[in-house]
């Protein structure tokens, strides 16, 4: 339990209160970008709000269904699965008409570089003894060379002939068949390969067309040759490659429908076989939900042999066992409710003689001797324990059966606690302890029923009155919020670790050998949280070894508010913890401070110990050991700290608890811890 479980206030720590994004929150360039330069404005965070606004509900979805989780992930995985197929299945196709385009276009070349080369070697020099006449000789060879190469092609190939010179090929008899565009066609890397060796050199490259054509990939071979008159020129063949282009893109749509079929299908599959599986996980996670809220009756429908048939039986199986063993234990508590409600009514009958007896002979004992008349005032003494027993029993057999009902009203704290503390003024005379009261100075309002919570009370002080040591018992009120709380502390012997949350059981005691001395029957601070539960409020305890206790009773302002904090912390100030906490945060300082006050880390003087009489020493400083960690628990799962709703019993109705709550008003309501 957390020291300080009031309810905070906003900007107190432990409050979730608005923060700006910065490095490693959700800070980015763009943020920063978004309003002068901070990360985090508004304008950054509506756009995250916006974006993330149409994803929760997916991201719902996806967490809390398992089917579409497996359909997914099959549906991811068959797509990573076909895609990588046909990548490598596309790959293999694109290379192999590659390679058989290539070895076709080589042969293809190989056989006109050859044809060029033997009519070349046939065709006689073209007479003439100027430059001019053999230039436009040598233009006309390549000219009629090149439509004689290309006739036999028949679109399958194109022929281009350029010179050797790296001048403007046009003026220099450049030659192409079917509208090729020389110039641009022909790769620079591969007319310099040509230029510089004599073997055939090749390169795929982008085939361009004088007439307006598309541009097409193609396949370029090139050689040097010479012609009739022994000048070199670069012969090349240009190969399209639409038709490849075309069975490739083929092949590519096919394997595309064919995988989209296939993913499709995988999923389908895949939701089908999941619903098989899922459908009975969910069955039985609605029929166990349907169990818990109390529908005993609910079973699974079991067809089959299988795996799920069989977990379907044992499912059925365990809720059968499951509501036998309920009814039974309903049965035996209904039993014994019943008995302890009867044994208690009727016990009362007798009782009410046996108490005029002793009555009679407690008046009387003035007359008998010594043994006698000491017999006399215990049995008056057991007989009022058996009575304040009896009603308590009372009391617990109301809760259990749920027949408890709430008078609230508006009341005031502050008179509850002055009544209880009259009440435990003769008590605490006798143990020598001082009961201060802290926090009355302002009304401390709430709606509850004064009886009820005068009881708790009672057993709160008595109970520290007995095991305070004969050291002074402080109770503090406070109120804040939709919260009012009243907390008891003794500087008592303590309770161990654990103890905290066992205080409450019924007839539990820390110490069985320690001596009952205000006749307490081991069930005030079990009917203290029932009555704290049936407010809607909590009781709660702490305590530590040698340091004292606290209880701390917390109240809504308002019936059936539901609380949030309390304003009184559970773990008070001036305990060891806090104290060794405060002296090392405030280090020397305290040295310096001249008053010898502590302070803790927020600056707030802790509260002393109160002042003990001089005629009794003080309270000793225990050494400084270190922190002893406390487990950090919800209040709603500490007792005392849920709300009960118990129904009032109609006007008229009559029960049989009901006879003694004439009795109600004079229970002392102690109990030990």
């Amino acid at each position: 339990m957390t020291a300080g479980s009031a309810a905070p206030k906003p900007g107190d720590p432990g409050v979730r209160t608005g923060r700006a994004a910065g490095p490693g929150r959700g800070g980015s360039r763009f943020g920063r970008l978004l309003q002068d330069g901070a990360p985090g404005g508004p304008v950054f965070r509506l756009v995250v709000r916006w974006v993330r606004r149409p994803l929760l509900p997916a991201v719902r979805l996806w967490r809390r269904n398992l089917q579409v989780r497996v359909v997914a992930g099959t549906l991811l995985m068959s797509l990573g699965v076909v895609l990588l197929l046909g990548l490598v299945v596309i790959g293999q196709v694109r290379n192999g008409l590659l390679e058989a385009k290539e070895r076709a276009a080589q042969s293809q070349a190989a056989g006109g570089f050859s044809a060029a080369q033997d009519r070349a070697a046939t065709t006689p020099s073209a007479p003439g003894d100027q430059d001019g006449g053999r230039t436009g000789a040598s233009v006309n060879w390549r000219s009629t060379l090149v439509e004689q190469l290309a006739s036999g092609g028949q679109s399958a190939y194109n022929v281009v002939a350029l010179s050797l010179e790296t001048g403007d090929t046009a003026s220099r008899g450049a030659r192409a068949s079917g509208e090729v565009d020389p110039t641009t066609s022909i790769p620079a890397e591969l007319r310099h390969s040509v230029a510089q060796g004599t073997t055939t050199y090749q390169k795929f490259a982008r085939i361009h067309y004088t007439s307006g054509k598309a541009p097409e990939a193609g396949l370029v071979i090139g050689k040097r040759l010479n012609d009739a008159d022994g000048t070199p020129y670069e012969l090349y063949y240009l190969f399209p490659l639409a038709q490849e282009e075309d069975s490739l893109t083929l092949v590519k749509g096919t394997l595309a429908t064919a995988g989209l079929f296939v993913v499709v299908l995988l999923g389908a599959i895949a939701w089908l076989v999941v619903r098989q599986v899922v459908t009975p996980v969910r069955m039985a996670a609605g029929i166990a939900e349907r169990l818990s809220v109390g529908t005993l009756q609910e079973r699974m429908k079991v067809t089959g042999e299988d795996d799920i048939a069989r977990l379907g039986e044992a499912f059925n199986k365990m809720a059968q066992n499951l509501q036998l063993k309920i009814q039974q234990m309903e049965d035996l508590s209904r039993m014994q409710r019943r008995f302890v409600s009867d044994v208690s009514h009727e016990l009362r009958t007798p009782l009410t003689t046996v108490r005029m007896a002793a009555d009679v002979i407690h008046e009387a004992r003035v007359d008998f001797d010594p043994v006698t008349a000491r017999s006399a005032e215990l049995l008056g003494d057991q007989l009022d324990r058996f009575e304040s027993l009896l009603s308590d029993l009372l009391e617990i057999s109301r809760f259990d059966a749920g027949a408890a009902s709430l008078e609230a009203e508006p009341i005031d704290l502050r008179a509850v606690v002055r009544r209880v503390i009259g009440g435990a003024e003769p008590l605490a005379e006798r143990k020598g302890t001082r009961i201060v009261v802290i926090g009355d100075e302002q009304p401390v309002v709430a709606e509850a029923d004064a009886r009820r919570v005068e009881r708790v009370l009672r057993n709160l002080v008595v109970n520290a009155v007995e095991h305070g040591e004969g050291r002074d018992v402080v109770v503090r009120l406070a109120a804040a919020g939709g919260a009012v709380a009243v907390a008891v502390r003794d500087y008592g012997v303590g309770l161990k670790p654990g103890e905290a949350t066992r205080v409450f059981n019924r007839f539990w005691r820390a110490d069985p050998a320690r001596a009952r001395t205000t006749g307490g029957t081991g069930l005030g601070l079990s009917i203290a949280v029932e009555d704290a539960r049936l407010h809607g409020g909590w009781l709660q305890a702490w305590g530590e070894p040698g340091g004292g206790s606290q209880f701390r009773l917390t109240l809504p302002r308002t019936a059936d508010e539901p609380l949030r904090g309390s304003p009184i912390p559970l773990e008070p100030e001036d305990s060891r913890r806090n104290r060794e906490q405060a002296a090392l945060a405030a280090g020397g300082a305290a040295a310096g401070g001249g008053d010898g006050s502590t302070t803790n880390g927020a600056g707030g003087r802790l509260a002393a110990v109160p002042v003990q009489p001089a005629d009794r020493p003080a309270l000793p400083v225990p050494p400084r050991l270190p922190p002893v960690p406390r487990p950090t628990a919800d209040p709603t799962a500490l007792p005392g700290s849920g709300a009960r709703v118990v129904t009032r019993p109609a006007d008229g109705e009559a029960t049989g608890e009901a006879m003694a709550s004439t009795r109600a008003e004079r229970e002392d309501g102690t109990g030990e811890r």
